[in-house]
């Protein structure tokens, strides 16, 4: 029983970071990773000044 609820957390957890990417394209993000992806637009890179 107790490895079926690992699974099951798993599985929420694969479940919910797929949501996070598909939403972040919809968005139109670039660099999902990158907290200032909608203001650099396709130069996302290490190149950031803020």
């Amino acid at each position: 029983m107790k490895n079926v609820v690992i699974v099951l957390i798993m599985l929420a957890i694969v479940a919910a970071i797929i949501r996070y990417l598909v939403r972040a394209k919809k968005r139109s993000e670039t660099c999902i990773g990158c907290p200032y992806a909608n203001q650099c637009g396709d130069k996302c890179g290490g190149d950031q000044r803020v």
